[in-house]
C-alpha cells in the first residue's frame, strides 16, 4: 500500500465545508468536501506542539516535542520562532527514514521554507525532496524593491512599521512576475506532487509527503479568488496584525483580510482537487492511503484578535482537520470523535505500512478503533506551545503558564464556552488539568521555560493555581 500525507499550514478546520462555516461566512471547498465524503473524518484532532516547526517535528517522528527539553534553539540562519523551533534531533528516526529502510520510495514536495533553513534537517530520509522557493520571508529574490506606492497598496498605513514593511517587501519581491494562477504557491506544490507521481510509476510502493505553506499569510491570491468573497475594490490587507483588530483595522479592512484568507483556502482546495484527480486517473486511489491535515489554524478577527498564539489559546487555532481516505474509499462517510494528535498520525502511518518503529513512539495507531466506532485511548490531549500548554477534554478547555499562574478554564458545554473563565468556580478541575499537563511533560518543565512563564504577561481575566514568586 502507498501512503500520501498532505499537510496544509494555517488551514482552519471550520473553513472546510463539512466543519464550517467560520464566523464571517461560508468558504468554498468542494474538492475537500468530496474527499471527506470518501473518507474517515476525525472530529477531535489536535497538534502535539506548535507552531510550524515543532508541529512538524512531532508529525515526522511520532514523538513528543513538549515540554521542549533540550529545545531552546538559537541557531544561525534563523530567527527564534518559539521553544522547540529547531531541527529534528539526530537520535530520533523520521517516518521517511524508517519507511525507506522498509522498501518504500520516499519523497517530499514542499514550499514551507522554515523546513529548509540553515541548520534544519526535515528532508532526512527522503529519496527526493523538492523545495519550491519564494514563500513569505524566504531569501529568494533580492530585488527590485517595491515602491512606496506599492507598499501602501498592500499594507495599510496603520500596520506599517520597519518590520512589517520589510516583511511585505520580501513577500511581494518574491512574487514578482507571477502573473498566472499556476505561478502561485499552492498550484506549484500540487502540480509538482502530481508530476512526481507520473515520474515514479516504477515504485513498488511509495510514501509521499506534500506540504503546502498556503493558506498561511501573506494572503496573496489571484484577484478572482478574493472576488468570490468580496468584489469591492479598495485598500489591500494580506498580513496578520498579531494584535487586537480594533486597534488598527477598520471593519472594511477586516472583511478584506477574511476575504483574502478565504480566497487562499479556496485556491488550495482547487489544486488539492487537481492532485487527487491525478491520483484517480492513475488508479492510485485504489491502493493508497491518503491523509490530510494541517499544523494549526489562524484567528482572523475571532474574539477581536488576529494572529495565532498559544495563550490565550482558541479552537480556531488549535482544532485541526484530519481526514483519512482508505484505498477504494473504504470506510467512506465514517466519523470518529476520539482524541488524536499529530504523533498518532505518525504511529498510524507506520502501522498501515507494517513497519515497526525504531524507537518508542508517544503516538499510538488509531485507525482501527476509529473505523470500528470504538472509544479511543485518550481522555484528553495536551498541546504544547511555548510556556503555555493547553489541555482539552470533552467537557473542558484549560490553558495556563507552566508555573501554574495565569489559568484559563472554559466549560465546553456552555452556550458560549469562551465567554467566561470559570477557573475560580472550578478550582479542582483546573488543578486536575494542570496536573495532566505536568504529567504529559514527563513530570517537570525545563528551568528556562519556567523563567519565560514567570516573565510572561497574564491573559486578561486569568486565575492562579500557584502562588507567584
Amino acid at each position: 500500500m502507498n501512503i500520501v500525507l498532505i499537510v496544509f499550514d494555517s488551514l482552519r478546520k471550520d473553513c472546510i465545508g463539512l466543519h464550517g462555516p467560520p464566523p464571517w461566512g461560508k468558504v468554498y471547498t468542494p474538492h475537500l468536501d468530496t474527499f471527506a465524503a470518501e473518507s474517515l473524518v476525525m472530529t477531535r484532532a489536535y497538534p502535539e506542539s506548535l507552531p510550524t516547526l515543532p508541529a512538524r517535528r512531532a508529525l515526522y517522528t511520532g514523538r513528543r516535542v513538549y515540554p521542549f527539553f533540550n529545545a531552546d534553539f538559537r541557531l544561525k540562519g534563523d530567527f527564534l520562532g518559539a521553544p522547540g523551533w529547531g531541527p529534528i534531533p539526530e537520535a530520533e528516526p523520521t517516518l521517511a527514514e524508517m519507511l525507506r529502510e522498509a522498501g518504500y520510495r520516499t519523497a517530499l514536495i514542499a514550499d514551507v521554507y522554515h523546513m529548509f533553513k540553515p541548520s534544519k534537517n526535515f528532508c532526512r530520509g527522503f529519496d527526493q525532496w523538492t523545495f519550491l522557493r519564494g514563500q513569505e520571508g524566504d531569501p529568494y529574490r533580492s530585488g527590485p524593491a517595491l515602491t512606496q506606492a506599492e507598499v501602501d497598496h498592500w499594507l495599510p498605513k496603520k500596520l506599517q512599521t520597519d518590520r512589517t514593511i520589510s516583511f511585505i517587501q520580501r513577500c511581494l519581491r518574491n512574487m514578482r512576475d507571477r502573473t498566472k494562477e499556476e505561478d502561485y504557491f499552492s498550484p506549484q506544490v500540487f502540480r509538482a506532487a502530481a508530476n512526481w507521481l507520473q515520474e515514479n510509476t516504477d515504485a513498488e510502493r511509495f510514501f509521499l509527503v506534500v506540504e503546502s505553506f498556503d493558506p498561511h499569510e501573506p494572503w496573496l491570491v489571484p484577484p478572482h479568488y478574493r472576488k468570490m468573497y468580496l468584489k469591492k475594490a479598495g485598500q489591500e490587507q494580506v498580513k496578520s496584525s498579531y494584535d487586537n483588530v480594533r486597534k488598527n483595522l477598520s471593519r472594511e479592512l477586516l472583511s478584506r483580510t477574511q476575504a483574502n484568507y478565504s480566497g487562499s483556502v479556496t485556491q488550495c482546495d482547487r489544486w488539492f482537487g487537481f492532485f487527487i484527480e491525478q491520483m484517480r486517473i492513475m488508479g492510485l486511489l485504489d491502493n493508497t492511503l491518503v491523509i490530510m491535515t494541517s499544523d494549526h489554524g489562524h484567528s482572523i478577527g475571532d474574539g477581536g484578535y488576529m494572529g495565532k498564539r498559544g495563550y490565550p489559546s482558541a479552537p480556531e487555532v488549535i482544532d485541526v482537520p484530519l481526514i483519512v481516505r482508505f484505498p477504494k474509499a473504504r470506510h467512506a462517510g465514517k466519523k470518529s470523535d476520539i482524541f488524536v494528535q499529530h504523533t498518532d498520525i505518525s504511529a498510524a502511518v507506520l502501522k498501515a505500512a507494517r513497519v515497526r518503529p525504531q524507537l518508542r513512539l508517544d503516538g499510538r495507531p488509531f485507525l482501527a478503533a476509529a473505523t470500528a466506532g470504538k472509544a479511543g485511548f485518550r481522555d484528553h490531549v495536551t498541546v504544547g506551545w511555548g510556556s503555555t500548554p493547553t489541555v482539552i477534554t470533552r467537557r473542558w478547555w484549560f490553558n495556563c503558564k507552566v508555573d501554574g499562574t495565569g489559568a484559563l478554564l472554559y466549560d465546553l458545554n456552555a452556550a458560549r464556552p469562551f465567554a467566561k473563565n470559570v477557573a475560580d468556580r472550578h478550582p479542582q478541575v483546573a488543578r486536575k488539568l494542570f496536573d495532566a499537563a505536568v504529567a504529559d511533560a514527563g513530570g517537570s518543565f525545563p528551568d528556562w521555560l519556567v523563567e519565560i512563564a514567570r516573565k510572561q504577561t497574564d491573559a486578561p481575566g486569568c486565575s492562579d493555581l500557584a502562588a507567584r514568586k
